[in-house]
């Protein structure tokens, strides 16, 4: 299979086609028709606004489509993966009633019946088959709503998709809902090589039982567009014969994807148009659209999504994926993009790209990217600030820059304050970013300015009453008209406060300054240098004491039962059944040390995690109820115990802990008892806390250098 030439571009425009659909389509997500026209009229742009919603929120669509091919990574690159790992990626990768799923209960959610399944040892695809769920449960819409990434790894492979694609949606759906996600996973997969859309069907239909219930909606819908541009009669004749009230269940396929090959056949090659009639049709409407987004954003490239209004400027790349790996669950377009469009390469047998500008975390290099910055507001900040990529750089325009006035452009790297008015759908992440590591950025003025700027790099960390605080570089540096800069800056302490935002800001040097500033790369390295714990609360003149707030806490992924932050201890854990852990971190945390003030309260076991690539995959340190000091490698659900020794400690007595992960060397000490273990199952991952069927609490954890 050939790679095409814009391979990586394509890739892009449909990840940013899904996103613009999903966050189009979001807020009146399940809507009926006639109440859309009434309330809102007919969708053309976003109106999260005018119902009260973020625009950049949580969504299963967006979490699960980017979330499950992982697989490919951890279970082997290969057009054969099976249905079985792509379900232990759910159970590595999905925190129960917490992320990705609507979990809406067992038998009214197909996706939690399914998740439940799986974690009773029901492996895929059983998990999610008629045999297993019943038709109702098995053909709601799930499947089809995920199956975006397996097209965009598969360019021009229609074969591989419908592969992919049929494994995936096994893993919690049967009959026609698979029907359904394999023909769409055909088509967009197709689309990378032709933009003829009656081929493209032809082709989804090649992978699908001639006499299913979705080839004969097709032949139906074919028939009711042909020669005829009112789509709207078409949306009739669907509810008329493929409507709600002819299928059980909360949200069925068929009815939903007869909207959408509606919609792309009364819009073959406009997204704006597309995108109008899918979401003003109603039912699931950001599922539909988001499908119908990707589409479009693969067939008809990034031009095709800059042909109407600017659906790109609001979105700045972002989105969330709320999983277990909290590390990456703040992530943007970009990224995921270029992280897709390697595995399709290694799939076709092809040499993966190197990372853009030596691996920076933000580099700009895909048309018109921002990777989330953008200005930000405040007392001080420049009005009119603008920011926009060129494809090779962030260029942040200012105008009348003068004293006691900033420019400044931030980008999430952790939970942001919308968290707070998001419905739904929960965010499990960890900050990207932590004091002791090294924040690098390189910039340049453009060679038209007129006056000096200092530049300098910016932090943004929640203070005790969860707002943002901004901690600026001590020494910026001056640039003039065409001058280039290189930014370092060893991220401070925050007083245990997760940082939220990272970016850079723009000061007049002296007098007034106009022009643009480009910023070509900005990132972090280094191991971190940060202690955990609970936030004091300060006082502060003229408002009083202020809390520890909440958002220190939300920085630690968590499974268990029970997360406390009001005990005497800083952090304390529980849980009730089986094990459980809180982790922070990232996947770039390798070689580093963990030392902990610990307190086993009651459980089998308890202690401290390595290298955690998610909730069953990850090294732990631990302290046994029958006296022992143990290294243990989970994975999968496996446990195997690498090195062990006596040690008792008994219940409710305080000990210091030290695990460290240093090549492939695991080690862990109390007191003088040490032991150590080769493994290299694990390369990097986040640290954090482990305790099974019990309580387990700390006052100090700091994370250092191994």
């Amino acid at each position: 299979m050939s790679i095409p030439s814009d391979y990586t571009n394509r890739v892009y425009a449909g990840v940013l086609g899904k996103l613009i659909g999903v966050y189009l389509g979001r807020p009146f997500e399940n809507w009926r028709y006639k109440d859309i026209l009434e309330r809102l009229g007919p969708i053309t742009y976003y109106v999260h606004d005018r119902l009260g919603d973020p625009l950049i929120v949580t969504d299963d669509d967006i979490a699960g489509t980017f979330a499950f091919p992982r697989a490919l990574d951890d279970y082997g690159i290969s057009p054969d993966l099976s249905a079985e790992d792509i379900g232990k990626a759910w159970l590595n990768y999905i925190i129960e009633e917490r992320s990705i799923l609507w979990w809406g209960g067992a038998g009214n959610s197909t996706e939690h019946t399914a998740w439940l399944n799986l974690s009773k040892g029901i492996p895929a695809p059983a998990s999610g088959s008629i045999e297993t769920n019943g038709t109702t449960v098995a053909e709601q819409i799930g499947a089809q709503i995920f199956i975006d990434g397996w097209a965009l790894v598969s360019p021009g492979n229609p074969a591989q998709a419908a592969k992919l694609a049929r494994a995936a949606g096994s893993v919690s759906h049967d009959g026609e809902s698979v029907h359904a996600a394999v023909l769409w996973a055909a088509m967009e997969a197709e689309a990378f090589v032709s933009n003829d859309v009656n081929h493209l069907l032809d082709t989804g239909l090649s992978f699908v039982p001639k006499d299913c219930l979705i080839a004969r909606l097709i032949a139906d819908i074919r028939q009711w567009a042909s020669g005829n541009e009112d789509w709207e009669a078409t949306r009739q004749k669907i509810e008329d014969n493929y409507g709600y009230d002819k299928y059980p269940g909360n949200c069925h396929v068929v009815p939903n994807h007869a909207l959408m090959i509606m919609a792309l056949l009364h819009a073959p090659h406009d997204f704006q148009r597309g995108q109008m009639i899918v979401n003003t049709s109603g039912w699931d409407t950001d599922c539909n659209a988001g499908n119908l987004g990707c589409l479009h954003g693969i067939m008809l490239g990034l031009e095709g999504l800059d042909a109407g209004p600017d659906w790109r400027g609001p979105v700045a790349d972002r989105l969330y994926i709320s999983t277990a790996d909290g590390g990456r669950s703040i992530t943007d377009a970009v990224d995921i993009s270029l992280w897709l469009a390697n595995l399709g390469r290694k799939l076709a047998g092809v040499e993966a790209e190197p990372a853009p500008k030596q691996g920076a975390k933000f580099h700009f290099t895909l048309p018109g990217s921002v990777q989330g910055f953008r200005p930000q507001p405040g007392q001080i900040a420049l009005d009119g600030v603008k920011v926009h990529g060129n494809g090779e750089a962030l260029a942040i325009d200012f105008t009348a820059l003068a004293e006691g006035r900033e420019a400044a452009a931030t980008t999430p790297v952790f939970t942001p304050l919308d968290v707070l008015k998001m419905r739904t759908y929960d965010l499990m992440a960890s900050p990207r970013i932590h004091a002791g590591q090294t924040l690098r950025a390189q910039v340049k003025a453009d060679a038209g300015n007129t006056g000096s700027v200092v530049a300098s790099l910016r932090i943004r960390h929640y203070d005790g009453e969860d707002r943002l605080v901004d901690v600026d570089m001590p020494d910026g540096k001056l640039l003039s008209a065409g001058e280039t800069a290189s930014l370092e800056w060893v991220v401070p302490e925050t007083g245990y406060q997760p940082i939220a935002e990272v970016g850079l800001v723009l000061s007049a040097a002296d007098g007034r300054a106009n022009g643009r500033v480009l910023l070509d790369t900005l990132t972090w390295d280094g191991c971190p240098d940060v202690t955990f714990k609970r936030p004091a609360k300060v006082s502060e003149p003229g408002i009083g004491d202020q809390g520890a707030g909440d958002f220190w806490r939300r920085a630690w992924v968590s499974n268990v039962h029970f997360f406390s932050k009001h005990f005497p201890q800083d952090i304390r854990i529980s849980q009730n059944r089986g094990s459980g852990v809180i982790l922070q971190g990232t996947r770039d945390w390798t070689d580093y040390a963990v030392e902990a003030d610990l307190i086993l309260h009651l459980g089998d076991y308890g202690g401290l995690v390595l290298r955690a690539e998610g909730q069953r995959r990850y090294y732990a340190a631990r302290l046994t109820r029958d006296g022992k000091l143990q290294i243990v490698k989970r994975h999968d659900g496996e446990e195997q115990v690498l090195a062990s020794a006596a040690l008792t400690i008994p219940f409710e007595t305080a000990f210091t802990m030290v695990a460290s992960a240093k090549g492939d060397v695991i080690s862990a000490q109390i007191g003088d008892v040490a032991i150590a273990a080769h493994d290299t199952a694990f390369g990097g991952g986040a640290a954090g806390m482990e305790i099974h069927e019990g309580a387990l609490s700390s006052t100090r954890i700091r994370i250092r250098a191994a």
